[in-house]
């Protein structure tokens, strides 16, 4: 009863939409019929007179002007291309069991089967229309998605130019960390909704209101002053029926939604509770993967190539150190999701590559500033690169404020970048002994390197910069090395083409000069720079005098490792040098861990 009121719902909001196309029809054709009106009344004898033969020719022409640009429009309209998500599509022999099993699901919901599977890299799935012309114009020759990837191929040709049913889309993050039983309970509610897309008022309102979309990005494209003047106009009317038809296409999806729900009832509905606490939990694991692990290896011009197996190891970690997780961890015996894939590897590396370009903006192939890293080379690759860089970064700013070398007796080499030299800068001149009560945490309690997650970075200033003057300036002073560096790599990067290796069906349907399309983080503030650069700069010293080594924490990305064990409480102690030029409690914990900041350490 529930899937046909919302179906019935549905169908009547879509007839409401489609009365908005017809009346713009008719308000287009009513010149035309006036004018037909008047010259067959001229040419009857009917309507005669003096001024008549002038009026015939004025609303003649004007007829013919309102037909010449409602065809404009209706081409606009009809030719403008929908926008399609970034994905990585999956062929079927590359996922037979994965196709196999959504079949399944939609025989047993009584709807079509979607025409085609996609991932993307995220936590969500839908079903997207792929019907548009200009989605599948047929290629001499099939392409890979992404080259050197096999088995990750755009639609077939079939597909492409006549799709019977939307394309399914689905959170790569969901494969690896979900069973089989709970992705098939997840996607129910999403394949049943390919039912009312079947229906014929529901796909032509549909495609109607997508065409006005698409028209109003083409009409809002900069162009001359005379494509400009005609494509204002064309605007103002699409963004009118858009209007008008808006409240009515909501309604019209609200109604799809609650049917397909509805539907969905009768299967797995006791598993699919179960399900949703996967969601949650898979989006939380895939956030924080993202920002504190992928982020800095993006920055680093380097992208992880397994960023959904790197998800299952996150949420196994969350799962050990929360005690409310604990549960999750047993699901890992049974069979996950991704199993349903041939080569799940090389899924995983195209999906890995797509969620850096949509999340980072980085390129669509690889290169020499751009290459993949294994999790087993992490820290390597990145942790240590990234520490050195920040720390080299960090004395080429002391150097051009004139802040001159540490040449303390028990320095190696005077010149050479120490530790020491920081820290006696960002100094207030104003020594504390150890037990001064603001030095917080236990000497031998476990310690992290990562930026502080609830302490300094929640009740930052306004401008969120350091409260004193000399880490203003150093603050300052990295921003803007930041920005030079951020411009010059910019600049140097080639624009995207169309070539081979690069995204495959989906690579002309979105645009590239817009990406990151999904940028994870607001640019850093000074503050954070510059805590992020002296905890660099520590964490080399550590490296290079105590024998501390890199290391990769799955919940807060690079950390340092002493003895083995991953330290826990540097941040809170950079953040008393940098914000009150209180040095005591970082020389505390460098003295207690044998670290020397007055040597010099290697930079890159």
């Amino acid at each position: 009863m529930g899937v046909e009121v919302g179906a019935q719902a549905a169908r009547s909001r879509a007839l409401a939409v489609l009365r908005v196309r017809s009346r713009a029809l008719a308000v287009a054709l009513l010149p035309a019929a006036v004018a037909v009106v008047l010259l067959v009344g001229g040419s009857t004898g009917q309507i005669d007179g003096p001024g008549w033969g002038v009026t015939r020719w004025i609303v003649s022409g004007f007829a013919l002007f309102v037909i010449l640009a409602a065809a404009g429009i209706a081409l606009v309209v009809a030719r403008s291309r929908p926008a399609v998500s970034p994905t990585v599509t999956i062929a079927e022999e590359s996922a037979p069991d994965l196709y196999r099993m959504v079949r399944d699901l939609a025989d047993r919901l009584e709807v079509p089967a979607p025409s085609a599977i996609a991932l993307t890299p995220d936590c969500d799935s839908w079903l997207e229309d792929r019907t548009h012309p200009s989605h599948g114009p047929p290629r001499p020759e099939s392409r890979d998605e992404i080259e050197g990837v096999p088995g990750v191929r755009g639609l077939s040709s079939a597909h492409r130019r006549a799709p019977a049913a939307p394309v399914l889309v689905i959170g790569s993050p969901f494969l690896w960390w979900m069973r089989v039983g709970e992705l098939r309970a997840v996607l129910a509610p999403v394949v049943a909704g390919t039912g009312p897309s079947a229906h014929p008022d529901i796909a032509a309102a549909r495609r109607f209101v997508r065409g006005l979309d698409a028209a109003v990005a083409v009409t809002s494209e900069p162009r001359g002053p005379l494509s400009r003047t005609v494509l204002g106009g064309v605007g103002w009317v699409v963004r009118l029926l858009l209007r008008s038809c808006r409240g009515h296409a909501a309604e019209m999806e609200r109604g799809v939604a609650a049917a397909a729900a509805e539907r969905a009832q009768a299967v797995d509905y006791g598993l699919r509770i179960v399900a949703q606490e996967q969601v949650g939990l898979a989006y939380a694991g895939w956030d924080r993967l993202l920002t504190r692990v992928a982020l800095p290896a993006w920055r680093m011009g380097r992208w992880p190539s397994r960023l959904d197996a790197g998800v299952v190891a996150a949420l196994t970690e969350l799962s050990r150190r929360d005690r409310l997780a604990e549960g999750f961890a047993s699901r890992l015996g049974e069979r996950p999701a991704c199993d349903l894939l041939e080569e799940p590897g090389a899924i995983d590396e195209a999906a890995s590559l797509l969620a850096a370009r949509l999340f980072h903006g980085g390129p669509a192939e690889t290169g020499p500033d751009w290459a993949p890293v294994d999790w087993d080379e992490y820290p390597d690759e990145v942790v240590d690169r990234k520490w050195r860089t920040d720390a080299a970064r960090l004395h080429r700013v002391l150097d051009a404020l004139g802040v001159t070398r540490s040449s303390g007796a028990g320095a190696s080499d005077p010149e050479g970048p120490t530790l020491a030299r920081v820290m006696d800068h960002l100094s207030d001149g104003e020594p504390r002994e150890p037990g001064d009560s603001r030095e917080s945490g236990d000497l031998g309690d476990p310690v992290v390197v990562e930026r502080p997650e609830t302490t300094a970075y929640e009740d930052e200033d306004e401008d969120g910069g350091p409260e004193n003057e000399r880490s203003s300036a150093l603050a300052a002073g990295l921003s803007a090395e930041v920005a030079r560096e951020e411009a010059a790599v910019s600049a140097g990067t080639p624009a995207p083409s169309g070539a081979a290796g690069q995204v495959g069906p989906d690579m002309p349907l979105w645009d590239d000069g817009s990406l990151p399309l999904f940028p994870l983080q607001p640019p850093r503030t000074g503050r954070e720079l510059l805590a992020d650069h002296v905890t660099a700069m520590v964490c080399c010293a550590a490296m290079d005098t105590a024998g501390a080594a890199p290391g990769l924490d799955w919940l807060d990305g690079p950390s340092l490792l002493i003895n083995g064990e991953r330290s826990v409480d540097l941040g809170p102690r950079v953040l008393s040098l940098i914000e009150e030029g209180d040095p005591a409690p970082l020389r505390t914990w460098l003295l207690h861990l044998g670290i020397r900041p007055e040597k010099p350490v290697r930079l890159v």
